[in-house]
Parts: structure tokens; C-alpha cells; sequence
């Protein structure tokens, strides 16, 4: 059972989440996975791209960033219990929601055969423009079209089922960045959250007070969510897919 803003709930047994760059699962939902995982839920990742232009250091060959910021993200999973991680190799910068990246979302959800899969909005947010970087409005609209409905039409892609992958529904889809109905605490995994995010070093070093800014967001959502004071959450819109 994990623990929401409308009481208990049992927990997925597999669920997969579907992002544009590594770091962007451990700011948005790591707290969530970590408690996804301590409940028993098999989770897996799935990156659009391996971060190689998320970067200023132009020292670094783009292949060498890609190879550092996988293994960081690597190493952030394995910090809130996940060892399974697909890397799509799209670039960084350049994610386009095409039929490409389609097929090989779709090819992912069906060997995972997740029951939830967590993912970015489509939606711009005018007020926090970081959240609106195109590679992450491409890649979850690339996933909202593998979910449905790519992944569970035998006739969409047909390649795949001579790879052997055969169809799979997904339950459900919960969206992080959008007018969220489900807030789910993460007060006892916040700071795997932290530490998830702190092996992103070539993306936070830099940055002051970490694990206050997190803590400060992290508040403000539970606040949101009518949870206690003390008490931290991530927020979710929650989509029925079956």
C-alpha cells in the first residue's frame, strides 16, 4: 500500500516511467518510485535520450556526456530501487514525437508490460518554462500514443510483433505537471529522493541548497494535496487507460 491524499491504495505490481533526460524522473517522481519499490512494484525507466546536450562544457565530446549522465542515472536508480533502464538514444535537444519514437516506446511497454506508466505532460506551463522544454512535451506525447494505442494494437507496428513483443494494455497513466487528482506522500522517501538526485553531479553540484528547494516543493505539494504540515508529496494527474 502507498499512501495518497485519499487514503491507502495498493500499489501496482509493475510499473514503467517514460522520460525525456536523466534527472527529469529523479526531480519529478523519485520519491514516488522509491515508495512504488519499498511496497514491492517493479519499476523500470525508460529515456528518451541519454542527456548528451545537457551540458555547457564543450571539453566533453557528446558521447562522453551521454556515457557520465547515463551512468549517473544509472547510479539515481539504483538509490530508490530500480535496476532496469532502457535508453532510447534519441537526441538530446532534437526529441521529435514522430512514428520513430512511437514504435520504440511501444516496443518498451510491451516488454516491461507495465500495469501504470508514469510520464510528463503534453501540456505547456507558462509559468515554469523548465518543465516545458520541448524534449519533454515530445516525449510524453510520443508515450501517451504508446500507451494508447500502440502498445496494445496488434496491427500498429507490426515489426515488433515479429521481434516477438505481443501487444499489452496499460492501466493506467499518471501524468506529473498537470492539474493533479492524486497526491501521494513520499514524506519516508524524501531523502532517497535527494540522494537519488544528488548522483546527478554534473547537473546539481552547482546548485545551492538542494534538499531545501526539494523540501520547499516538496511542502508546497502536500499542502496542495491536504496533507498535514510536515508532511511531503509529489502530485499526479492520474488517467484510466484500460
Amino acid at each position: 500500500m502507498i499512501l495518497t491524499d485519499q487514503g491507502e491504495i495498493e500499489a501496482p505490481a509493475r510499473a514503467m516511467v517514460i522520460v525525456a533526460h536523466p534527472d527529469d524522473i529523479d526531480f519529478g517522481m523519485a520519491g514516488t518510485v522509491a515508495a512504488l519499490t519499498a511496497v514491492g512494484c517493479h519499476v523500470a525507466y525508460c529515456l528518451a535520450t541519454s542527456g548528451d546536450a545537457g551540458g555547457d562544457d564543450l571539453e566533453h565530446t557528446s558521447e562522453e556526456l551521454a556515457a557520465l549522465r547515463q551512468a549517473e542515472q544509472t547510479a539515481a536508480a539504483a538509490r530508490v530501487g530500480v535496476s532496469e533502464l532502457h535508453w532510447l538514444g534519441h537526441p538530446d535537444g532534437m526529441v521529435v514525437a514522430d512514428l520513430g519514437l512511437r514504435r520504440d516506446i511501444a516496443r518498451v511497454i510491451r516488454i516491461v508490460r507495465p500495469d501504470v506508466v508514469i510520464c510528463q505532460t503534453t501540456i505547456p506551463d507558462w509559468d515554469r518554462i523548465y518543465i516545458s522544454h520541448p524534449d519533454h512535451l515530445a516525449t510524453a506525447t510520443a508515450a501517451l500514443a504508446a500507451v494508447y494505442p500502440d502498445s496494445r494494437n496488434p496491427r500498429t507496428f507490426p515489426e515488433l510483433l515479429d521481434e516477438g513483443h505481443q501487444p499489452h494494455t496499460v492501466e493506467e497513466l499518471w501524468l506529473i505537471g498537470t492539474e493533479p487528482n492524486r497526491y501521494i506522500d513520499i514524506t519516508d522517501t524524501f531523502d532517497a529522493k535527494v540522494a537519488a538526485l544528488r548522483e546527478h553531479r554534473s547537473q546539481t553540484e552547482h546548485m545551492e541548497n538542494l534538499d531545501g528547494r526539494l523540501r520547499e516543493w516538496s511542502t508546497e505539494t502536500a499542502r496542495s494535496g491536504g496533507f498535514a504540515d510536515g508532511r511531503l508529496a509529489e502530485a499526479f494527474r492520474v488517467v484510466p487507460a484500460a
